[in-house]
């Protein structure tokens, strides 16, 4: 006897719809497994076996295939246990096959029959429900996350023979309600993050800070340790605009897939903030393995990517990122197949000035020859350096400073400023499909950032003296439209070009 069941595959953020086929014939007992299964599906036979006899069902000593279609789609993972034991039941006559109709089935087995849950529900149920399912079968523990979508019936489940009794009529599995969507209004966010208040002195890099969270630029800061710069970076998710339902979906996705998402919470309801240490390997950056999963620039996704002591990265990894900081996206090529996932993140990185930290400070004496400085500095190319539009130099702090109590503003007072600035943005870019300034393109930039006579005078001395790029010249206008956005000026005006010339300090160090 033959039958099928609805499942569903992922191949990287893209979800696509797999029919298990399980045909039961006479001859010498076997169990075959068809569809390019990888070692994960082969070994589901074990579990799938295991499950229906200590559930006290039957399993049938026949010659059994399981197809998984389409048989040109790589299968991965333990998600196809469910279902090929559902195929089982229903094919052994078990099942009503009537009862099983447009629902579909995710979950791995345990030896028990406990239904284990898996990675990657929330892009499965996006997409099938786009495809037009509307019930789902899954365990109980993936029941938050699997809910977040409206439109798609869930059906929580414990065990394999929850899921009989139910189609038997025995026990009717209880529909799970919808989750309704609020954003993190604990306290818990800013327990994990430092308040901007915090930080003693560094006005002129809390400032930068502040242009760069209002338009989502990348930013480097370079200082002599201890002056703040870990801190201060630290602080940045507390003065970023809540996530949407629209992001946190994204977001949500990505850890789903990448299998760091917490069961309880359902949907990530903070921006992320990602900050791998510099010996990380490229793969892990960017994304990759043999089972193609998401990197660190990709779970930085609509938050930020804070790369602390740039310099003592790889070459190749921090080359790596370099192009999906530009398009907001990585292709990932491996042998198994091509995987797209989204990277449009803030990046923040810090470095020292020199390899001994102290190179223009006045409070040590900088060890470091000249080449050493230089040889340092170049372990970041320029086409990167170049790709970072806040550039800003820190001082050390005056003994005053530290032993003052804080009288700077709150993350509070500096996030509603931030807020005022995206909301300017989204509604000016409503019809451009972006959302902030830091992802306009050249010719969004010609539209949008009309600079007065003033300005344009003082941008083109810049240009000259500095020798800038185009690339450079094309990120002042960005960082000057945020500025502007920040006074809630129309206009970019000169004193929103001269401040943004003064966050391009590599480009003065180097052409001085």
């Amino acid at each position: 006897m033959l039958a099928k069941v609805d499942s569903y595959g992922l191949n990287g953020l893209i979800g696509y719809p797999v029919q298990v086929e399980v045909d039961l014939s006479n001859g010498v007992p076997s169990y075959e497994t068809v569809g390019l299964p990888d070692v994960a599906v082969k070994e589901s036979r074990e579990r799938v076996r295991s499950a229906i006899r200590n559930s006290g069902l039957d399993f049938p000593l026949r010659r059994i295939t399981v197809n998984l279609a389409p048989a040109d789609m790589k299968k991965e993972g333990p998600n196809y246990d469910l279902p090929i034991a559902i195929g089982i039941l229903v094919a052994s006559g078990q099942i009503d096959s009537k009862m099983i109709e447009d629902t579909l089935f995710l979950g791995e087995l345990a030896l028990d029959g406990s239904v284990r849950p898996i990675n990657g529900v929330l892009p499965m149920i996006i997409s099938a429900r786009k495809h037009g399912f509307s019930k789902i079968i899954l365990s109980a523990k993936n029941v938050k996350e699997a809910t977040v979508v409206p439109g798609m019936d869930v059906y929580p489940a414990n065990t394999l023979i929850e899921i009989v009794n139910h189609f038997s009529s025995v026990a009717v599995i209880n529909k799970a309600s919808v989750s309704k969507w609020s954003t993190n209004e604990n306290n818990e966010f800013m327990h994990n993050h430092f308040d901007i208040s915090q930080v003693r002195g560094q006005a002129h890099a809390k400032r930068a800070i502040e242009v760069a969270a209002a338009g989502g630029h990348n930013i480097l800061l370079i200082g002599s340790p201890g002056t703040g710069k870990t801190m201060l970076s630290k602080c940045v998710p507390s003065i970023l605009p809540s996530i949407s339902f629209e992001e946190a979906l994204e977001v949500t996705k990505m850890y789903s897939v990448a299998g760091i998402l917490q069961r309880n919470s359902g949907i990530v309801k903070d921006r992320p903030f990602r900050s791998p240490h510099h010996s990380i390997s490229t793969a892990a950056l960017t994304g990759g393995g043999r089972n193609i999963r998401p990197g660190e620039i990709s779970l930085a996704h609509l938050g930020v990517l804070f790369l602390d002591e740039l310099p003592e990265f790889k070459r190749d990894a921090i080359e790596a990122i370099r192009q999906p900081m530009e398009d907001g996206i990585v292709t990932i090529a491996r042998v198994s197949g091509t995987a797209v996932f989204p990277a449009r993140f803030m990046l923040i990185a810090a470095m020292n000035p020199c390899p001994c930290g102290y190179f223009g400070a006045e409070s040590h004496q900088c060890s470091c020859t000249p080449l050493q400085v230089k040889n340092y500095r170049n372990r970041i190319s320029a086409p990167l350096y170049d790709r970072i539009d806040v550039q800003v130099e820190m001082q050390n702090i005056s003994y005053d400073e530290i032993t003052s109590k804080p009288t700077g503003e709150t993350s509070k007072v500096v996030g509603k400023r931030v807020d005022d600035a995206r909301l300017i943005q989204r509604q000016r870019y409503k019809n451009d499909g972006i959302y902030c300034n830091a992802e306009l393109s050249s010719k969004l930039v010609d539209k949008h950032c009309q600079v007065s006579s003033q300005g344009k005078a003082i941008l083109e001395q810049a240009f000259n003296k500095l020798n800038l790029s185009a690339r450079a010249y094309t990120r002042i206008l960005k960082v000057a439209r945020t500025i502007a956005d920040l006074s809630g000026m129309t206009e970019i005006g000169v004193e929103h070009i001269a401040e943004a010339i003064q966050y391009r300090c590599l480009d003065r160090d180097i052409n001085a």
